[in-house]
């Protein structure tokens, strides 16, 4: 969702912040937005800029890219509070601006803070939460006299979620920042150090940095920072992370768009959560697994269909039942209890309601692991077991590769488990793993090879408004996550179901302005395949349109089809989703939309 970044910089050349602002908020631009901002103080003087749209439009109305100063804060807004107009974009400040403010996630008590700040004579422009923070900044720094103490005065008396970063032309040359449950972190450059949600937005001026917990506090200066705890005033002794991902990676590449260039990293991304994910923390897990009374696996949008697949997965090799929750239903549903265990997927490990409801799991006893990709996330911190994919950057708001290899760990903890549970004999073990080992080559066949005669479908049914996507078993979990791509990069209407579920009602739907879709397992997958062809018969003998993506000869009962390459039984079901993802990128595109940026989708959802 919103993004957050900062600089403490170079005092001898004020002309650079301006630009290096501007490419923060580039680089933050998938996580969804709707205005943007930027504020510097040049030695007392505070300059704010900002406005509604895309960040590059807005640059040219107010170019940030040319602003001097010695520190500067910037933000690109998701709205929560207030209409989409330039009053309400960030940053926000107080009555005599000595306060500038950009702020990620809900103030929750934000309107009695209000009432109270106007009683003593504050004046409100914007209809945000946010901008309580600078008036209560102002006020209580006439109380103490001091920035420090009405920094932690500030966050005594605010409640809610909340990353924020404030500059002033009290301390010209310096940022503060806090957290408690929206990500922020710290980037430690040379003569200059940063401030951000997303390590992407410094990713090319430094690749060291400090995450920050819940209910700290920061000082940052161009050569020095302290972050400290909110309630006890201990200082915090971090040690600085190092992100491998070359900053090349969060480049297109030659690629028109993010999700196709990430669709096409697929293969690799493959290979890094094979080979690179540790098999120490791959067997940890699955003894966490075998070692306790209740399992859950939860995850939210696509991480609930990548959970969901792997449900199968573990039924398939482990004969182990483990039910799956939306994590935003979590507290609804689970019974956890001290010998539980909780899985989480998160790709930005900042996703709120897995956060809460992994936290909640926690204060109950559980043991916790999370398969996550974005490096000193709040959840890679949260939990007992932390697993870090590998999968590089994923910058277009809509998962592809980051999911995919999800579920391979997956697969690879569900194999660990069926060997120490002896289900599996270390023979078939050794099978399963070839077949993985194999797979990043069938991919890129898959996305070299059948690219082409997806996209010319795509164009030509990219006019049908109304989608069902349908399969059986674990197929049934592909169906999911494939309806879902679709309707979230083209806002047609599409549902993912069971086919043998659509008989039960949906059928009635079937006419000439409702498309179904099958993933048709192999036919060595002998009582699934007959099963799911018996529903494309049903829907053919209602002359429906129905495109197939399939294994075999057999076209006759299809309206379009793509016959797929040979691919082990165990991971065909993987095929079908990178061909999904490849049909509702080609439809958007063939649609005109914004594919990376899709319209109210943000990459990171840090508010309940």
């Amino acid at each position: 969702m919103c993004g957050i970044c900062g600089v403490a910089g170079k005092s001898d050349n004020k002309n650079i912040i301006g630009k290096e602002l501007l490419t923060g908020l580039l680089n933050l631009e998938y996580r969804g937005y709707d205005s943007c901002g930027v504020a510097t103080i040049n030695d007392k003087e505070v300059i704010i800029r900002k406005n509604i749209g895309k960040v590059q439009e807005v640059n040219v109305l107010e170019r940030f890219d040319e602003i001097e100063g010695n520190v500067g804060i910037a933000h690109s807004r998701w709205s929560t509070h207030g209409i989409v107009n330039k009053i309400n974009a960030h940053p926000h400040q107080s009555c005599n601006s000595e306060f500038v403010v950009v702020h990620n996630g809900i103030i929750s008590n934000y309107k009695e803070l209000r009432e109270e700040l106007i009683s003593k004579n504050h004046k409100f422009l914007s209809n945000t939460d946010t901008e309580v923070i600078p008036h209560l900044l102002e006020e209580l720094y006439k109380k103490t006299g001091n920035i420090e103490k009405a920094l932690i005065e500030t966050l005594k008396k605010i409640e809610g979620t909340y990353a924020f970063a404030a500059i002033t032309p009290l301390s010209p040359g310096t940022l503060i920042c806090a957290k408690n449950e929206s990500p922020l972190m710290l980037g430690i450059g040379t003569n200059s150090n940063y401030i951000c949600s997303d390590i992407n937005a410094f990713i090319e001026f430094t690749r060291h940095f400090v995450a920050l917990n819940d209910f700290e506090y920061a000082i940052i200066s161009k050569d020095n920072y302290t972050i400290k705890n909110v309630y006890t005033g201990e200082v915090i002794h971090r040690d600085v992370q190092f992100i491998n991902w070359d900053p090349e990676l969060v480049k297109k590449g030659g690629f028109s768009h993010y999700m196709l260039k990430e669709i096409h990293e697929q293969p690799q991304a493959v290979r890094n959560a094979l080979k690179v994910v540790d098999r120490e923390e791959i067997d940890r897990a699955a003894e966490m697994i075998l070692n306790s009374g209740t399992r859950y696996m939860i995850g939210v949008g696509t991480t609930y269909y990548v959970v969901l697949t792997a449900q199968y997965y573990f039924k398939l090799l482990t004969d182990l039942f483990i039910p799956v929750i939306s994590s935003d239903e979590f507290d609804n549903l689970a019974d956890v209890e001290e010998n539980t265990v909780v899985i989480a997927a998160s790709q930005s490990g900042e996703t709120y309601d897995t956060i809460h409801a992994l936290k909640a799991a926690k204060r109950k006893g559980a043991k916790t692991c999370a398969i996550v990709n974005a490096m000193g996330s709040s959840m890679s911190r949260e939990v007992d077991l932390p697993i870090m994919q590998n999968s590089g950057p994923e910058i277009c708001v809509l998962s592809t590769k980051a999911a995919l290899a999800q579920i391979i760990i997956l697969i690879r903890i569900a194999l660990s488990l069926a060997l120490k549970k002896k289900v599996i004999t270390s023979e078939k073990f050794e099978e399963y793993e070839e077949n993985l080992e194999e797979f990043p080559a069938i991919l890129k066949s898959v996305i070299d090879e059948k690219s082409g005669f997806i996209k010319q479908i795509a164009q030509d049914c990219c006019k049908i408004k109304n989608w069902l996507f349908l399969g059986r078993g674990i197929y049934c979990a592909i169906a999911y996550e494939a309806a879902l791509k679709l309707k979230e990069v083209t806002y047609l209407h599409a549902e993912g179901m069971s086919s043998g579920f659509m008989k039960h009602g949906p059928i009635s739907l079937i006419d000439e302005n409702m498309c179904s879709l099958f993933l048709i397992p192999p036919k060595e997958d002998k009582k699934t395949y007959e099963h799911t062809i018996s529903n494309v018969e049903e829907i053919k003998s209602r002359s429906g349109f129905i495109v197939a993506f399939h294994f075999d000869d057999d076209t006759s009962l299809y309206s379009r089809n793509i016959k797929l390459p040979e691919t082990s039984l165990f991971l065909s079901p993987l095929v079908h989703l990178v061909c999904s993802q490849l049909f509702a990128y080609f439809s958007a595109v063939a649609l005109k939309k914004d594919v990376d940026k899709p319209r109210s989708l943000a990459k990171s959802v840090t508010v309940a």
